[in-house]
């Protein structure tokens, strides 16, 4: 089942979940995506289930079509209630970190996770993670931590208590983190998980709907700004981009999650392998890239934009201006040329 993780870790996280209830707070990345949020929502749930008492502490919000979840886990969001949440990690007797393989990607949460002096479990699917938990599960062949939570608590004996409010968000964490099933489905595990969730009478329909058919006017009209006026398309080397400044977002009323997805639709374009989207924020700007193929976006973020991922989908960020992180890109993509133009889809 687990390629990576020793029998020994799972071993002595079933110890640790299961000898005797406790307090656990469930920690996922900053700007939480369906699948960190999913996975949060799913674990915490089983575990409450179980008899925990448990808490998720969100670093910063996260979007207003990822809240329809049906779970009676307490959230906190760092950013409007720092102190309750500081004060839920110190009292924690665990401390379960998923879908993030550095400290730093919990942003203002790096440094508490860091100087806890208590156990910490990390559940992740992307490559590469660094030695800050005590116990590391880290399975890049899964499609997403949603998928990997489901057999995760399968093997520590605690798949029983899956309800249909845990199964809803881990179906939702799997969702979206494939793009709807279009990509990072090549393992049939992915499959049997979401005919395991489907049995506790989910709707898939609905859940569908909740994310993808939920966005407010301002968001869709800034998508088709963006795509009208900000895509930017270079043929010759296969690839797109599209930047966006914080005064534009500010002209659509911009809400946590209203650009989740753009980055996609470039690819929609025949004969295009790489999207990219810079946006900016305060002190920052902030990246997303995608592909497809066999051309590593994650290996590019890393080497050039401070961050990582998965070979089709990766994020990082720079501390320049909107106008010099558009030119450092546009300057790399000529070194990229051949690995571009050699990209099977």
């Amino acid at each position: 089942m687990f390629k990576n993780t020793d029998i020994q870790i799972i071993t002595s996280v079933k110890k640790l979940l299961t000898e005797k209830k406790i307090k656990i707070s469930v920690i996922p990345h900053e700007n939480p995506d369906g699948d960190a949020i999913g996975s949060a929502v799913g674990v915490a749930e089983i575990l409450m289930e179980f008899g925990h008492q448990v808490t998720i502490i969100s670093p910063t919000d996260y979007p207003d079509f990822l809240k329809w979840f049906t779970s009676g886990a307490a959230i906190l969001v760092v950013t409007n209630q720092k102190e309750q949440a500081k004060k839920a990690i110190s009292e924690s007797d665990i401390l379960i970190c998923v879908d993030f393989n550095e400290a730093k990607r919990a942003g203002k949460l790096e440094k508490k996770i860091l100087e806890l002096n208590k156990p910490k479990i990390l559940i992740d699917h992307h490559p590469y993670p660094s030695d800050f938990c005590d116990y590391t599960i880290s399975e890049t062949g899964y499609s997403s931590t949603a998928e990997l939570v489901f057999d995760v608590m399968q093997a520590i004996g605690l798949g029983s208590f899956i309800t249909h409010k845990s199964a809803e968000a881990l179906y939702t964490g799997i969702l979206t983190d494939t793009g709807s099933f279009s990509h990072s489905t090549s393992d049939p595990n992915t499959f049997k998980v979401v005919s395991d969730l489907m049995k506790f009478g989910i709707e898939v329909d609905k859940i569908q709907s909740a994310v993808y058919h939920n966005f407010s006017a301002d968001r869709m009209r800034l998508l088709g700004y963006c795509l009208n006026n900000k895509m930017v398309v270079f043929p010759e080397l296969r690839s797109a981009m599209i930047s966006i400044s914080k005064k534009e977002l500010e002209e659509f009323n911009f809400k946590t999650g209203d650009t989740e997805g753009f980055v996609n639709y470039p690819l929609s374009i025949a004969n295009i392998v790489f999207s990219a989207i810079f946006i900016e924020r305060e002190g920052m700007i902030k990246a997303s890239f995608r592909s497809k193929g066999n051309f590593h976006v994650n290996h590019f973020s890393r080497d050039h934009f401070n961050g990582g991922g998965h070979r089709n989908a990766a994020g990082g960020e720079t501390k320049t201006t909107l106008e010099e992180t558009i030119e450092k890109f546009t300057q790399l993509l000529p070194g990229y040329r051949h690995q571009l133009l050699e990209t099977i889809i």
